[in-house]
């Protein structure tokens, strides 16, 4: 950038090309709406920043100038390549427009939303592609969120972060599950538990899903003093349903994510004898996206597949 002259002029640049293809300093001054001799000024300008005369006599007028016509190309590259920066940008067109989307999401989410939410992106946008990420330990989201190279974060959090945007998806009513078959689901006959009965019970419990996050279970049962007596804990949530199948464990988490593998395995859901707030599922997104279109579409189609799930 060294080579540039200071305060260069786009309109400069304008005047140059419009020099260059009209070879008449009237007519581009009439083009431009301009008095003849500001055009005659510029020209001299030109001349003095590129060190050449640029537009000489010919036979029939004004000719340009060998250097002159290496400038043509050039000069109609940059209006041409400035114009684009200030085109307004159109809506995202879904259905013939291609964007590849990244979205980072835990496994406990209901067990039909992430499918209904692939199975609207590939309706309306068949030729955009989606990635989806495991929201784990490891992956710093607020980084990724800030660099580009996530979208979109769905998760829930007793208190999302303050500076990212915000918009609630669903709540998700705390129960847990055991063996429809286990000593304790067939002594009892009915779905109901105590407290200490609850406490004292085999627990299974997912991983921390971020550092320092004990989730919405843990935080809530520690405010309260209390503790249940977790025996695992598993990086795989999607797979504790069947770890329930062939043992006495006892998984606590959102009704609706339970109610779909009640129906396909011998589990049974029982009420929790202790007030936990809802789950609270949220998408989260940085500014950088906040106003593209494609990004606003994105989230009202996740927004709307979260409104059409089963009510509890």
């Amino acid at each position: 950038m060294s080579g540039l002259p200071d305060h260069l002029d786009l309109h400069l640049i304008r005047i140059l090309y419009l020099l260059l293809t009209e070879k008449n300093v009237s007519r581009v001054a009439l083009k431009l709406n301009q008095p003849q001799p500001s055009i005659s000024a510029a020209l001299r300008k030109l001349r003095q920043l590129t060190g050449d005369p640029l537009l000489v006599r010919g036979a029939r007028g004004m000719v340009a100038t060998q250097h002159g016509e290496s400038l043509l190309k050039p000069a109609k590259r940059i209006l041409d390549e400035t114009a684009k920066l200030f085109v307004q940008k159109a809506p995202f067109a879904a259905q013939h427009e291609a964007r590849t989307f990244h979205i980072a999401a835990p496994d406990y989410l209901d067990s039909q939303f992430l499918p209904n939410v692939v199975a609207g992106v590939r309706r309306e946008s068949p030729k955009s592609r989606l990635v989806i990420h495991n929201l784990g330990t490891e992956m710093d989201y607020v980084k990724l969120l800030s660099d580009g190279e996530l979208d979109l974060v769905i998760a829930n959090w007793e208190e999302p972060p303050a500076h990212l945007h915000l918009s609630k998806l669903f709540e998700d009513e705390i129960a847990c599950m055991m063996r429809a078959d286990s000593a304790y689901a067939l002594r009892t006959g009915s779905d109901e538990m105590t407290v200490e009965d609850y406490l004292s019970l085999p627990h299974v419990a997912p991983s921390p899903m971020m550092p320092g996050y004990s989730g919405v279970i843990e935080s809530y049962l520690a405010r309260q003093h209390l503790q249940r007596n977790v025996v695992v804990e598993s990086a795989y949530f999607g797979l504790i349903p069947y770890m329930l199948t062939r043992s006495d464990l006892v998984l606590t988490t959102g009704r609706q994510f339970m109610r779909f593998y009640e129906k396909s395995l011998p589990l049974k859901i029982f009420t929790v004898p202790i007030k936990f707030p809802k789950m609270r599922f949220y998408q989260l997104w940085h500014d950088r996206v906040h106003h593209a279109s494609e990004h606003k579409w994105l989230r009202e189609l996740i927004a709307t597949t979260a409104r059409s799930l089963s009510p509890l």
